[in-house]
């Protein structure tokens, strides 16, 4: 008998592209602290599923839930059979499943490289970036899919600029994370690329530590406080938190922009709003679909529920970034609107490392893009835009656009 592994503990049927789970909003009036069962776990296999705002925030920013890898149920399970699950701590310098003091360490060596400040001295080489991608594009015959003629090569010569990664092995690399992050893969698959990922990091990492250069990996083999095995796990991390987030916001922002005509045409009118606009499309598409999770290290009271050691956490940021109890009209898609509250790059010690940086890119590159084809429209009828609802992050598989 084949092996049909349980769905997965949170909702993921969207009926709308731009909308999450409707059974989300049930579940935030009714029962937002609501149990759920893990298909595999390293303990206890029941947990709850969290979808108010604030207590997503509450837990995020309490040290009495950790986000270590060997504590943590899966949330999406393998659709293959796992004989045995036995998951070890995080290996040296991959400090996003550790807590502190291990987290803080590597992060310290990292935060430096991402500030506002930095992130504002890098702003006029990722226009300049940008610019040069669309000048490409321009020199295209529409229609085209707007991933591979505008989306991948923004993110693929960014991250080669600030890493120091040939773009080559960018988009190597691009294309074996885009397979691991699927939930639908084979367990064929998932050797194959998770073995080629690691070789190429490996590769990547021998050659800097050779020959470092003065970009963000060869500044932190400078320091001599990172072993091969430590950078090859923080460019992991890295290299792969860009490649998989930013492509997926800008392509989806982008469709979510031309099938609303109207906001598009406010941010064309008052180009200062489009910092507001990308803080509400984090919030309103929020591509962190799976959530976050963490595990209970005692016995912990969250509204009104005791959440007990040793249980899983599937904290809903979909759900909370549409919480009414936090966002006036939370289904609307509104360019105006103050959505700094949102939880899109997570709260706390673990809040995603580089959202600066993806920010100023979605800012930069939706303002370009549209300031150069005023007339952008797509190219097939909305339903035929084919959608990532099977994999960690949501967003397009492609975008077919025209113009003139």
């Amino acid at each position: 008998m084949a092996y049909e592994p349980k769905p997965p503990v949170i909702p993921t049927d969207r009926t709308c592209p731009f909308d999450p789970d409707p059974e989300y909003r049930r579940l935030r009036e009714e029962e937002p602290i609501s149990p759920v069962r893990f298909d595999i776990a390293p303990g206890r296999d029941d947990g709850w599923l969290v979808t108010r705002h604030d207590h997503v925030r509450a837990i995020m920013t309490d040290p009495r839930f950790s986000h270590r890898a060997e504590l943590l149920a899966l949330v999406a399970s393998p659709p293959f059979e796992v004989e045995k699950y036995d998951p070890q701590p995080s290996g040296p310098g991959s400090f996003v499943r550790m807590d502190a003091p291990d987290h803080t360490h590597y992060r310290r060596l990292l935060t430096g490289f991402f500030t506002v400040r930095k992130i504002q001295e890098y702003e006029p080489t990722l226009a300049g970036i940008i610019d040069g991608v669309l000048d490409e594009m321009a020199g295209l015959e529409p229609p085209v899919d707007l991933l591979p003629a505008f989306v991948q090569k923004v993110v693929h010569r960014s991250v080669h600029s600030v890493m120091g990664v040939p773009e080559e092995d960018i988009a190597e690399l691009d294309r074996h994370f885009s397979a691991i992050m699927r939930i639908d893969y084979t367990l064929e698959e998932f050797i194959e690329h998770n073995t080629a990922l690691d070789r190429t990091l490996a590769r990547v990492v021998k050659d800097l530590f050779a020959e470092p250069n003065d970009k963000l990996l060869g500044k932190l083999v400078k320091t001599g406080e990172l072993t091969e095995e430590e950078l090859a796990n923080v460019a992991w991390i890295t290299i792969g938190g860009a490649l998989d987030t930013t492509p997926n916001m800008l392509g989806l922002g982008t469709f979510a922009f031309l099938e609303h005509p109207e906001q598009l045409r406010k941010v064309r009118e008052r180009p200062e709003l489009m910092e507001r606009a990308v803080e509400e499309l984090l919030r309103y598409l929020t591509i962190s679909h799976m959530g976050a999770s963490r595990v209970a290290l005692e016995d912990v009271e969250v509204g009104g529920k005791t959440v007990e050691a040793g249980q899983t956490v599937v904290l809903s940021l979909p759900a909370a970034n549409r919480d009414p109890e936090q966002f006036e009209d939370p289904e609307v898609f509104d360019v105006t609107r103050p959505s700094r509250r949102h939880l899109a790059f997570g709260f706390g010690i673990h809040q995603c490392l580089g959202q600066h940086l993806a920010r100023a890119t979605l800012r930069i590159g939706f303002q370009k893009l549209f300031d150069r084809f005023p007339d952008l429209r797509l190219a097939v009828e909305p339903q035929e835009v084919p959608l990532r609802d099977k994999a960690m992050h949501y967003g397009v598989y492609a975008l077919p656009v025209t113009w003139g």
